[in-house]
C-alpha cells in the first residue's frame, strides 16, 4: 500500500519522542507558509498556527484528518480552520497508541468492490430450488439442514495483506425460518489447502459491517455462506472494502447509510471555506465502489458533497423504495442544515448515471443550479435500447428496469420512464438554471436534453445547452472539460467565487 504522507507542526520533532508507524512519509515543520502540491494524509498540531500559515494548512489539510494535541488554544484563522478541517483533540497520553494504531487508517487510496456475481457458486449438496434473477441475485428455496453448513460459496479469493483491515457486508433477504452465517478462511500464500486463520460470523454479526483484520501474513480468503432451516434465501451481494477500522467509509469523515431492507448509500461532507455554495455530486456508474469527483470539488475550494452507492453491477441510479429514497433526501439536507445554506446555495452535479441522481433528488431539493454531463432521464427507454440500438453495451440497465419496475416488457419501460417525469414535471424550477453538456448521438437516452427542455414548464427556469457528436462514452473528455469549465463560470458569475 502506498504510503501515508504525515504533517506534524509544533516545538518539537515527534520523531524524537515518539516512535513512529511503519509505511508512512513523516514531515515536522517548525514553520509551515508553502502549501505542497497534493494534500497530507493525516495532519497534527502541537501548537497553534499563526495567521500566515493559515491559508497553507488550509490547503495542505484534508477533512476529518487533523488532530489537534489538548495544549493547543485556538482562537481567530487556527479556531476556523479546526471547525472548516472538521479537527478533533487528542490528549498527549493518548499520542503514542495512536501513532501506532490509528495512523495506519488514513491511507490515502480507498477501494471497494462486490464479489463478482458469476463468481457466486451453490454448494454441491443443496438439494432445493435454485433460481437466477439476472445479474442480481439467486434464491434458493428447500431444506438447508439441521446445522449450519455451507449453502454457496464465492470463487476466485481476493487477497488480504498483512496489516489490512476489509470491511465485509451481505446483502441478502430470506425467511425467518431459515439462519445464515458467514464463514471466511485464508490460505497461506501460494497455497490451495493450508489455512492461515478463520473468521465465523453469525446472523446477529451480519446485521452490522463485519471486518477481517489480518496481521499475520499475506494470503488470500475464501468466503462460503452457511444455512440451516427451511424456506427461501436470496443472495445479493457480496461487498468487500479497504477497512479504516471506523474512521470513515471509503474516505476518512465517510458516512454510510443503510436501509432496513440492507440497502446502502454513502455519502461524504467537506465543509470547504463554509461559504455558498454547497456543491452536491452524485458517482456516476463505477463497479469500483467509494466516491467520485473528490479532486474536481475539492479543487474549487467550496463546501461539496459527495453521493454514491454501490447496489446492483455499478448503481441502481439512486432510486428505490420510500425509505431508500427518504434515507437519501435527508442525508443531502443535512450539510445544507449544518451550513445554514437554503435551497438557492446550492448546486447539483453528476455525470451520466450522477445526473439522474442530480435531477430526480433536485425535484425534492429545488437547488440553485444543476450541472450535467451526459444527462439520463429516461432509465426506461435505456434499459429498451439494449435491445437493438446498444445490444450489449450496458446490461445492467436491465437490472434497474427489473428491480424497480419489477419486469421487463413495454409497460414496465412506461412505469420506469413515468417515475421520473411525473416527479419533475411536478415541481416548480422557476429558480433554477440547468447546465447540460449532452451527446448528440447518445446510444444510452438520445432525448434527454430535448425532453429536459420540452417538460421544462416553469417560469424563469434556464437551460444552456451544448452538444458534442458522438455516443454516451465517445467523448467523455470533452464532457469533463465542458462541466468543469461551466462550474467555474457558474461559481464566478452567481457566487463571485474564483478558484485558487
Amino acid at each position: 500500500m502506498d504510503e501515508i504522507r504525515v504533517l506534524q507542526i509544533g516545538d518539537r520533532d515527534w520523531r524524537q519522542i515518539y516512535a513512529m508507524p511503519p509505511q508512512t512519509a513523516f514531515e515536522y515543520a517548525e514553520s509551515f507558509e508553502a502549501a505542497p502540491q497534493k494534500p497530507f494524509d493525516i495532519v497534527f498540531w502541537d501548537r497553534a498556527p499563526g495567521e500566515r500559515e493559515i491559508d497553507s494548512l488550509y490547503q495542505a489539510t484534508k477533512a476529518y484528518t487533523l488532530f489537534v494535541t489538548e495544549r493547543v488554544e485556538l482562537e481567530g484563522g487556527a479556531a476556523w480552520l479546526y471547525e472548516s478541517r472538521k479537527g478533533r483533540r487528542i490528549a498527549p497520553e493518548d499520542i503514542q497508541g495512536f501513532l501506532l494504531r490509528e495512523v495506519r487508517n488514513y491511507f490515502p487510496k480507498p477501494y471497494g468492490e462486490k464479489f463478482r456475481f458469476p463468481n457466486l457458486a451453490i454448494a454441491q449438496g443443496f438439494g432445493g430450488t435454485v433460481k437466477w434473477n439476472g445479474n442480481y441475485s439467486v434464491s434458493l428455496e428447500g431444506d438447508f439442514g439441521d446445522k449450519l453448513c455451507q449453502a454457496a460459496f464465492w470463487r476466485n479469493n481476493i487477497p488480504v495483506f498483512q496489516g489490512q483491515c476489509i470491511d465485509l457486508w451481505l446483502e441478502y433477504r430470506k425467511d425467518p425460518e431459515v439462519e445464515i452465517g458467514l464463514r471466511v478462511m485464508q490460505f497461506v500464500q501460494g497455497s490451495i489447502s493450508d489455512v492461515q486463520q478463520k473468521w465465523e460470523f453469525s446472523e446477529r454479526d451480519l446485521e452490522e459491517v463485519v471486518r477481517i483484520d489480518n496481521q499475520l501474513a499475506d494470503g488470500p480468503i475464501f468466503v462460503s455462506l452457511l444455512a440451516r432451516g427451511k424456506g427461501r434465501l436470496e443472495v445479493i451481494a457480496l461487498h468487500d472494502r479497504y477497512s479504516r477500522r471506523g474512521h470513515g467509509h471509503f474516505l476518512p469523515g465517510g458516512q454510510r447509510y443503510v436501509t432496513s431492507n440492507r440497502e446502502e448509500v454513502f455519502c461524504y461532507f467537506d465543509p470547504g471555506d463554509r461559504k455558498p455554495p454547497l456543491n452536491v455530486y452524485f458517482s456516476g456508474y463505477k463497479t469500483m465502489e467509494g466516491f467520485e469527483g473528490y479532486n474536481l470539488m475539492r479543487g474549487m475550494g467550496c463546501p461539496f458533497l459527495l453521493v454514491a452507492e454501490a447496489r446492483l453491477e455499478g448503481g441502481c441510479f439512486y432510486m428505490g423504495s420510500r425509505e431508500f429514497e427518504d434515507m437519501l433526501a435527508g442525508a443531502i439536507r443535512s450539510p445544507m442544515e449544518e451550513l445554514g445554506f437554503t435551497p438557492d446555495q446550492v448546486i447539483f452535479s453528476g455525470l451520466s448515471m450522477g445526473t439522474f441522481g442530480a435531477l430526480y433528488y433536485g425535484c425534492d431539493i429545488r437547488p440553485h443550479a444543476l450541472i450535467l454531463g451526459k444527462p439520463l432521464a429516461s432509465i426506461g427507454s435505456v434499459a429498451a435500447n439494449e435491445r437493438l440500438l446498444r445490444p450489449g453495451g450496458f446490461p445492467t440497465s436491465l437490472d434497474v428496469l427489473h428491480y424497480v419496475s419489477r419486469d421487463t416488457d413495454p409497460a414496465a419501460v412506461e412505469r420506469l420512464n413515468r417515475r421520473f417525469w411525473g416527479k419533475f414535471d411536478a415541481t416548480d424550477w422557476g429558480r433554477s438554471k440547468f447546465v447540460v453538456s449532452y451527446m448528440v448521438e447518445d446510444d444510452y437516452d438520445a432525448t434527454a436534453y430535448a425532453s429536459l427542455i420540452a417538460h421544462l414548464r416553469s417560469e424563469g427556469a434556464q437551460v444552456y445547452g451544448k452538444g458534442l457528436h458522438g455516443r454516451h462514452n465517445d467523448n467523455t473528455g470533452g464532457i469533463v472539460n465542458w462541466f468543469s469549465s461551466q462550474f467555474d463560470k457558474l461559481l464566478r458569475e452567481d457566487f463571485g467565487r474564483v478558484r485558487k
